[in-house]
């Protein structure tokens, strides 16, 4: 065998072990500063469930503003992590524009940027959107965050963040097989089902509801026990009557073997329709008979009404001009708007939250953990009850030096380990599921039973994060969704909301300032340069060979 031989053979052998190797060992590396492509163990074991095809169809291809094209390339490289780690994810981007009716329908809204280039402004719509097929279900799944931002760079800067969960928590709704059960009590003058529908519709694509009533307590309290117990949350949504010692201690045996809640509980007599009816209204406390129950947990809602000068607007008629009744925006004191905690996965990259004739929290002193996830602005004022409100005080130019009641915590997560307030105390009924102690559990307190009321427009329910008549959006639904997913959240799914990461903005004044000089390096320069190397060339040749 002569030696060229021999080489071309070592050289053949040698790729196909390079080959094996490239494809035995596959690897990328995510060489950002802060890890952004890098999976969390969170994801890895959802996207290690999916055993079947599972398609991604990302609306960001087309012609849209260029600071967005950051967020497509930014979703394409994640999406692409995705892929990699498991080949049963299937990518695709396409352009919305001759499908945006189909889209709308799906309820994909569009969103409406203000462009600037060269110093002009200008109107641009893109869909930010993604769709997840898994079998015969879709999810779909937003890019944008409806949070209150600064600019479209801070917005921009959310939206790359929020990736991860995102898709995660859509992968993790669609695939899951197992459901987990909600409890949704009635029987206590809670809110028809009607004003609850925005929530709720959002809650069953990711787990299974069921209406409870507490009234089969009365007859039956052993086994009334016994079926809730068997539910992983009750969501208490403003109750009006007061419950009985059986229908309290079956919500603290319930909350004693594990089942998380969520309270939204009005302490006080106060009703915006009413209002509208009549011009006034008398607000005054009302007696649930669950002071005892939460105070044994760690909170007391007190009976006062919470006035907030950053509040949320009532549309009223101030006058006709013609046939047509003229209607304003005013702002209404009793409806604050609320920021979430900007550090906790409930609330973090959420929208202001209004709330509608909210009464104080306090916390008190036991070995339950009390996160505050609701604060008012500083600038308020406490009501006490009973006082009549009035519609035509909306007119009056309110003082500052009145709201100075500081922050009030008007939302808080309990998380710890809850001692039954029964116990050392004469059950109501006796019962084989009685726990004194229990262990790792969490519930939620909003002292608003309003916060989950979506509007009624033509008889049918509007969406819960907008206001039909003023046009103004809020964060409520995503709130409460936030909020049950952490409840039941045994996988970390939820705080993948905390992600925070640094994205370099182009600052686009200085860019204006300075387009001309880096015109001249990009363009110019080169040119100038290929001229002179030509010169000096065509000049050193001349004199070698002259």
């Amino acid at each position: 065998m002569n030696k060229k031989v021999k080489n071309i053979m070592l050289l053949v052998i040698g790729l196909f072990v390079l080959n094996y190797i490239n494809q035995s060992f596959y690897k990328r590396f995510d060489l950002t500063e802060d890890q952004r492509y890098t999976l969390s163990n969170t994801t890895t074991s959802i996207l290690a469930k999916v055993n079947k095809p599972l398609f991604i169809t990302v609306y960001l291809e087309g012609d849209f503003p260029s600071e967005f094209k950051r967020l497509q390339v930014e979703t394409r490289q994640y999406l692409e992590e995705l892929a990699a780690e498991n080949n049963n994810i299937k990518i695709h981007f396409e352009n919305p524009d001759n499908q945006r009716e189909d889209l709308i329908k799906k309820g994909m809204m569009p969103s409406q940027l203000t462009v600037e280039e060269d110093g002009k402004l200008s109107e641009a719509i893109i869909f930010p959107w993604a769709e997840v097929n898994f079998e015969e279900k879709t999810q779909i799944v937003s890019l944008l965050p409806t949070a209150i931002v600064a600019s479209q760079e801070e917005q921009l800067q959310k939206a790359v963040e929020n990736l991860e969960y995102s898709f995660s928590n859509a992968i993790h709704t669609i695939t899951r097989k197992d459901k987990k059960s909600i409890a949704v009590l009635t029987g206590n003058g809670q809110m028809q089902d009607i004003y609850m529908y925005s929530f709720l519709s959002e809650l069953a694509k990711k787990y299974k509801l069921a209406k409870f009533t507490l009234d089969s307590v009365a007859n039956n309290p052993k086994q009334t026990l016994q079926d809730l117990t068997s539910l992983d949350l009750a969501i208490i949504a403003k109750p009006t009557q007061k419950f009985t010692e059986k229908e309290k201690f079956t919500l603290d045996q319930f909350i004693t073997n594990g089942g998380k809640t969520l309270w939204m509980l009005d302490n006080v007599q106060a009703d915006q329709d009413s209002l509208l009816a009549s011009g006034k209204m008398l607000a005054y406390p009302r007696d649930l008979n669950l002071t005892d129950l939460l105070f044994s947990y760690g909170v007391r809602l007190n009976n006062s009404l919470v006035k907030d000068l950053y509040a949320a607007q009532i549309s009223l008629a101030t006058g006709r001009v013609g046939n047509q009744t003229q209607y304003q925006n005013l702002d209404w004191f009793y409806h604050p708007l609320v920021g979430g905690n900007p550090n906790h996965p409930i609330t973090k990259n959420t929208a202001p939250i209004r709330l509608q004739f909210t009464n104080q929290i306090d916390t008190l002193k036991n070995d339950i953990l009390k996160i505050p996830l609701l604060m008012s602005s500083p600038l308020t004022q406490k009501i006490g009850t009973p006082t009549i409100i009035e519609l035509q005080s909306i007119a009056e130019e309110p003082q500052e030096k009145d709201y100075v009641s500081g922050n009030q915590l008007l939302g808080v997560l309990l998380e710890g380990d809850f001692k039954s307030a029964y116990k050392n105390r004469v059950k109501p009924f006796e019962n084989n599921l009685f726990k004194e102690n229990a262990k790792n559990n969490k519930m939620i307190v909003i002292a608003d039973g309003d916060v989950g009321k979506n509007q009624i427009l033509k008889g049918k329910p509007t969406d819960l994060n907008r206001d039909k008549w003023t046009g103004q959006t809020f964060g409520n639904k995503d709130f409460l969704i936030n909020a049950v997913d952490y409840l039941l959240d045994d996988t970390g799914l939820i705080n993948l909301r905390n992600k925070t990461l640094k994205i370099n903005i182009l600052d686009k004044q200085k860019a204006y300032k300075e387009r001309t000089f880096w015109q001249f390096i990009n363009v110019a320069l080169p040119l100038i340069l290929l001229f002179s190397f030509g010169f000096v060339f065509n000049y050193l040749r001349k004199r070698k060979y002259s």
